[in-house]
């Protein structure tokens, strides 16, 4: 398993996509695993490396803690194992050479063998996400990848008051781009949720974490609090779409756009990862 950050900017999402010159993160890491572990396993030709990850990332979205596993052939494996300094079970070599080959966008923090029965994505019990928004009047170039710039009244207790709507368990239907073939609820429990301001009052973070996402989430999330915040709807509102059981997605505010959001960190039972959380 691998513990991997990456800037979304460049890349149509995190997950690997069949179309000739559409390049995503997760496609350029099984490309440079595929290499690695055809040319050790002495085959002629690449052996296709297939990635798990804890959560497929929609494109221009960047992550600090994205958690990935693959399975290769133990014998390709041992090459890229021992080193001065490297604990057991750690793969710090393999690190850096994925790092090298995938930079500088991506950056594989940490490499090491997965316990067993461990899955990226089925494992993980929570996910971690935070939007950072840009309060300056003017907008600022080297922050457009990475931040909303919202100008203008923003009301921070009435984004707190929203947001605090969406603590616990609720179908978050209205919130999400249903997937082919499902017209149920969409049930997802969220455990954390908070606003906070930085930078002088120049710079708002939401963060948010749940058992789970769906597509475009978070993203509809922010867009309807900043509704909020700038007075078109009220708390209410979120309340009410909440307890639209099974309903189309919300029409009340356009998703917010893609680069403010990074996937922050992916949680999973401690007889897994000691503490939870994979660090590196």
């Amino acid at each position: 398993m691998a513990l991997v950050a990456y800037d979304g900017s460049g890349f149509r999402g995190f997950a690997a996509q069949d179309q000739p010159g559409v390049e995503t993160a997760g496609g350029r890491l099984e490309a440079a695993l595929s290499k690695m572990f055809g040319r050790s396993a002495g085959t002629p030709v690449s052996t296709p490396v297939g990635l798990v990850c804890a959560g497929r990332t929609d494109a221009g979205v960047h992550a600090a803690g994205q958690v990935v596993h693959f399975d290769v052939p133990a014998e390709g494996l041992a090459r890229w194992m021992g080193g001065a300094g490297e604990g057991p079970g750690e793969l710090v070599r393999l690190a850096r050479s994925l790092s090298t080959q995938c930079g500088p966008e991506i950056v594989v923090k940490r490499a090491l063998l997965a316990p067993e029965g461990f899955d990226a994505r089925h494992s993980a019990v929570a996910r971690r996400y935070r939007y950072e928004i840009l309060r300056t009047p003017s907008p600022d170039p080297l922050l457009r990848h990475t931040t909303w710039h919202v100008p203008g009244e923003l009301e921070l207790a009435a984004l707190r008051i929203g947001a605090d709507a969406l603590l616990g368990e609720h179908d978050f239907a209205a919130f999400c781009r249903r997937p082919p073939g499902h017209h149920g609820p969409i049930v997802r429990r969220v455990t954390d949720v908070r606003w906070e301001r930085g930078g002088c009052g120049e710079r708002l973070s939401f963060e948010i974490e749940a058992n789970a996402f769906c597509h475009q989430m978070v993203r509809s999330i922010v867009g309807l609090l900043v509704a909020a915040g700038r007075g078109k709807i009220t708390g209410a509102d979120v309340h009410a779409l909440l307890r639209r059981s099974g309903g189309g997605r919300a029409q009340l505010a356009s998703p917010a756009p893609p680069g403010g959001l990074c996937l922050m960190l992916v949680r999973y039972p401690e007889e897994l990862v000691p503490g939870g959380v994979l660090t590196g």
